[in-house]
């Protein structure tokens, strides 16, 4: 007679097979169903991507509409792709359609507040909306964020160069200065990049730090056609005029074509050869100059126009003119010679008619302009 339990042992003998089976079957179609899982969104993140890859050749063509579509299409496969929205926000803006482009960066932003791109899209927008509190925040988040690839020192450079020229833009030359420092600081020793802080500091006529910055740059290439010509301008605004002669020729030497240099470089030359106070004259040539000074003074009284037509005082009053016919009579190199308090009294009086004629009469040139430029620099003498 079998015993009672043996029966029961048969049972679980015969289930334990059915039951592996079913496990494999099971795992079998889970291991299935992931892959075709995983395929899925393999397809899916290769159409996202061809569709992303089409969207960024034609927003560097510029080809703004298309990549538009392109990036949203690309989003339907890989919904809240941070990189895919970031370049539609991108292609958006250069769309026009500012608006949009605002909302997915905000809410970029929210996602990653240290992400620079996004930061500084978003202070061009603000900046386009002339509010200028949210642009400088942007601009500011942009220049210490954080920047893809290994370019961050150029990028946040980038970012801060377009933030000194958005507030040159707006007039705020204190605040631009500021940047500019800053920007100095961080500077490598290209000699572009020091040209490039130059240019900014003489527009925000900072000629000492832009004169710094122009020769910091002909130290690593001496030859520089712009920082010479920088040089020359930084020197002749801080009137140091045989430093300004010296590098505006090289300048010209080095690049022909400037004629902005050269046209600075003859003004230069005029200066030197008309200011009867500089160092080293004999004092015959210094009668010469005063003499020459007081005709050119008396011509350009002589042909002064009023600038706004008849409705305007006078451009040469009276007493110039009087004051000017007085003292030409003894206005001589022989009469100079005789009495030498005489070289005082006639540039004081050139120097009176070169300011009063300027503000009148329209801004002076040639002759007339190196004068004026010699009476601001004796001014106070």
């Amino acid at each position: 007679m079998d015993h009672p339990l043996t029966g029961r042992s048969l049972h679980r003998t015969h289930e334990t097979p059915r039951l592996a089976l079913l496990l494999l079957v099971v795992v079998a179609l889970f291991v299935a169903v992931a892959g075709i899982s995983r395929a899925y969104q393999a397809q899916q993140a290769s159409l996202g991507n061809r569709w992303f890859m089409r969207g960024v050749a034609d927003l560097n063509a510029q080809q703004f509409d298309s990549a538009v579509k392109e990036f949203r299409a690309a989003l339907l496969y890989s919904r809240g792709n941070y990189t895919y929205q970031a370049y539609l926000a991108r292609a958006l803006i250069g769309d026009g359609r500012t608006s949009e482009a605002y909302a997915y960066l905000i809410n970029l932003w929210e996602r990653q507040p240290e992400d620079g791109v996004v930061n500084l899209e978003l202070a061009r927008i603000a900046a386009q909306k002339s509010d200028s509190q949210q642009a400088l925040r942007y601009y500011h988040n942009a220049i210490y964020a954080s920047w893809p690839g290994d370019e961050e020192r150029a990028q946040r450079r980038d970012a801060r160069i377009e933030l000194i020229e958005y507030l040159l833009g707006i007039n705020a030359k204190v605040q631009a200065e500021s940047e500019l420092i800053a920007l100095e600081a961080n500077l490598g020793d290209e000699p572009s990049e020091q040209v490039q802080a130059g240019d900014l500091f003489v527009r925000t006529q900072d000629y000492e730090r832009a004169l710094a910055a122009y020769r910091a740059s002909l130290k690593g290439d001496r030859h520089n056609p712009a920082a010479l010509a920088g040089v020359g301008l930084a020197a002749f605004e801080l009137g140091r005029y045989a430093i300004a002669q010296r590098y505006l020729q090289a300048a010209v030497t080095a690049s022909p074509t400037d004629t902005k240099s050269a046209d600075l470089l003859k003004t230069t030359e005029m200066v030197l050869q008309m200011d009867p106070f500089q160092r080293g004259l004999s004092v015959a040539d210094r009668r010469r100059i005063v003499v020459r000074a007081f005709t050119a003074a008396g011509e350009r009284l002589k042909s002064c126009t009023p600038k706004n037509g008849p409705t305007r005082p006078p451009a040469t009053p009276a007493s110039l003119q009087d004051s000017w016919a007085k003292l030409k009579p003894r206005i001589t190199e022989w009469r100079l010679q005789r009495d030498p308090d005489l070289v005082e009294s006639a540039m004081e009086l050139v120097f009176n008619i070169e300011r009063q004629t300027s503000a009148t009469c329209g801004s002076p040139q040639g002759a007339d302009l190196a004068l004026l430029l010699i009476a601001k620099l004796h001014e106070g003498a």
